[in-house]
């Protein structure tokens, strides 16, 4: 009756792209992004990195570029080009550290704070529009879900 021998063919599951969830959030990801790009690179000439250390600067008291990299949860090599692009443009400004000489202190210069004013409703605006899809309940419902989806991913990371 239940003879090992004799076996079954294994169906494979059918894998659908499109129904993939990490592939339709990388899609959502792009889509936001690249609408939200057409501000910070299109009116400032700013990259993806560059906009986030800017907006980060622009709302705390100075910071080391590795208090802005776990801020920004951006990897150090790319916050340190970032920074080192906005140093020279003028738009932030470097301080030593009184208490560390090995560390500085970053801040937006009068220029990057302008630039800031300008840039955070412009991007609050874009960033309204997108989520007019969705009624105010539904938007917390989905800060709701992306936070339960981001600590699943998260208990994965600690998993190894």
């Amino acid at each position: 009756m239940n003879d090992p021998s004799t076996t079954q063919d294994k169906v494979e599951p059918i894998f659908e792209l499109n129904q993939f969830f990490p592939y339709q959030l990388s899609n959502l990801d792009s889509a936001v992004s690249q609408s939200m790009s057409q501000l910070y690179h299109g009116r400032f000439k700013l990259n993806r990195q560059e906009w986030r250390i800017l907006v980060v600067l622009g709302a705390n008291p100075p910071m080391s570029a590795k208090a802005i990299a776990s801020t920004c949860k951006l990897e150090k090599m790319p916050v340190s080009r970032g920074i080192s692009r906005l140093t020279d443009t003028g738009l932030i400004q470097r301080q030593e550290d009184s208490q560390d000489r090995r560390y500085s202190r970053l801040s937006l210069t009068d220029e990057g704070r302008s630039i800031y004013k300008k840039l955070v409703p412009l991007i609050l605006a874009r960033e309204a529009f997108i989520l007019s899809a969705l009624s105010s309940e539904e938007q917390q419902q989905l800060q709701d879900l992306m936070t339960k989806v981001r600590q699943k991913a998260e208990e994965l990371q600690l998993c190894g």
